[in-house]
C-alpha cells in the first residue's frame, strides 16, 4: 500500500470491538493515524499513549485534524453519531449493523453522497477466511449450479446477559448481532432475495430479546438459509452448500478474533490461517476431498479504506450494501410477526 500522508482516525468508543476489531488494525497500517478517542480514552491511552482523548463526541468531531471517524457504538446509537460527524465533514465507518432502520440508512446515504464524504459498513466478516473460501468455491464453480447455501453463526450462551446487548430496545435482538453477519456475506455473494421467511424466537430462561432464528433468502433458483441461536452447545456445520456436481461442509471458526483476544497483532507470519484440521470437505466429480481454508483478513478492510480515501477507489462496503441488511432484517422481522413469506420490493 502506497502511503501518500497518514489519515488521522478518531473512534468514538475503545470498548470491545475497539479494543478488537478496529485499534489492532490500524495499528500495523502506516496509512492510519489513530489519533483522538472519547469513551474509555485512559483505557486506550494505555495501549497508545499519544492518543487524544476527547471530552465530548461534539469534541471528537470538531478536531480539525480528524479525518475519519469510527462510530463503534450500540447499534440505536448509530444514526445520530454517524449523522453528526456526516455533517462535520468526516467520512465515517460505522460498525455492523449499520442502523436501526433502512430509512435511517437511507438518511445517511444522502448526506454522505451530498457531502461527497466516504461513508462505509464495518462487516468484517467478509474477510474471514472461511467466507473468502466459500467465495471461491462458489466463483470458482466447484459445485456445478448451486441450488442451497446454509451459513450458521452459533453461541453457547445459556444466561441472558445484562448488557446492552440483550436489553429490550430498538435494534437489540440476535438479528442484529450475529444475524447481520449472515445477512451480508449472503447479499454480498448472491444479491438481494426475490422473498424473505423468518422464525425469530426467545429460547432462554428470562430471554427479553429474540435468542434465535431462522432466516430462509429465496432465489430464482437457489434456497440461502441462515441461522444463529445462544444456545448451540455443540458445534453444527458453519456452512454447509449443495450444487449440482457436489457439496461442501465446513466446521469451525475463523481464527482472528481468538488471536486479537490473546493479544496477538494482525499480519504477523500465519495471520488468518486456521488448523489444518478445520479444513472444510469438497465432494463433488473429483472425489471426497480436504479444501483448506483460504487465510482471513481483517486488515484488507482499512487497506481498502486508506485507498478510497486516498485514491477514489470503492469503500471495501459501501453504506448501500450495509442498507440493504437492514432492509432484509425489517423484512424478517415483518415475516415473523406475520407468520407468512414476504415479497422483497427492492432487489
Amino acid at each position: 500500500m502506497s502511503i501518500s500522508r497518514p489519515i488521522s482516525v478518531a473512534m468514538v468508543a475503545y470498548g470491545m470491538s475497539g479494543k478488537l476489531f478496529h485499534a489492532p488494525l490500524l495499528a500495523v497500517l502506516p496509512g492510519f493515524r489513530f489519533h483522538s478517542v472519547w469513551r474509555r480514552g485512559e483505557e486506550a491511552r494505555q495501549r497508545f499513549p499519544s492518543v487524544r482523548i476527547a471530552d465530548s463526541f461534539e469534541d471528537l468531531i470538531g478536531d480539525p485534524e480528524t479525518e475519519l471517524v469510527i462510530i463503534n457504538t450500540p447499534e440505536p446509537t448509530h444514526y445520530e453519531y454517524a449523522r453528526k460527524a456526516l455533517e462535520a465533514g468526516k467520512h465515517v465507518v460505522v460498525e455492523k449493523a449499520f442502523t436501526v432502520t433502512s430509512a435511517q440508512a437511507d438518511e445517511l446515504i444522502a448526506l454522505a453522497d451530498t457531502r461527497n464524504l466516504c461513508l462505509s459498513v464495518y462487516h468484517n466478516r467478509r474477510w474471514d477466511g472461511n467466507a473468502l473460501t466459500v467465495r471461491q468455491i462458489v466463483d470458482e464453480g466447484h459445485l456445478g449450479r448451486l441450488v442451497e447455501y446454509e451459513a450458521r453463526y452459533d453461541r453457547w450462551r445459556p444466561v441472558r446477559a445484562t448488557t446492552w446487548k440483550e436489553t429490550p430496545g430498538d435494534g437489540v435482538s440476535i438479528l442484529y448481532n450475529l444475524g447481520s453477519h449472515l445477512i451480508d456475506q449472503a447479499l454480498d455473494l448472491f444479491g438481494m432475495p426475490e422473498r424473505v421467511f423468518a422464525d425469530i424466537r426467545m429460547q432462554r430462561d428470562g430471554a427479553e430479546t429474540p435468542d434465535n432464528f431462522e432466516l430462509l433468502l429465496f432465489y430464482p433458483s437457489l434456497k440461502v438459509s441462515l441461522n444463529a441461536s445462544y444456545l448451540m452447545r455443540e458445534a453444527a456445520p458453519r456452512y454447509r452448500m449443495l450444487g449440482t456436481e457436489g457439496t461442501y461442509v465446513k466446521y469451525g471458526d475463523d481464527p482472528q478474533e481468538a488471536a486479537l483476544l490473546a493479544g496477538a497483532m494482525p499480519g504477523g507470519p500465519g495471520w488468518g490461517k486456521e488448523p489444518a484440521s478445520q479444513a472444510g470437505i469438497l465432494h463433488n466429480g473429483e472425489g471426497r476431498r480436504l479444501f483448506p481454508s483460504l487465510s482471513g483478513n481483517y486488515v484488507a478492510y482499512y487497506e481498502q479504506v486508506y485507498r478510497a480515501l486516498r485514491e477514489g477507489a470503492a469503500v471495501p462496503v459501501s453504506a448501500r450494501e450495509g442498507r440493504n441488511v437492514i432492509r432484509i432484517i425489517e423484512l424478517a422481522m415483518q415475516s415473523a410477526a406475520e407468520g407468512r413469506v414476504v415479497e422483497v420490493s427492492e432487489r
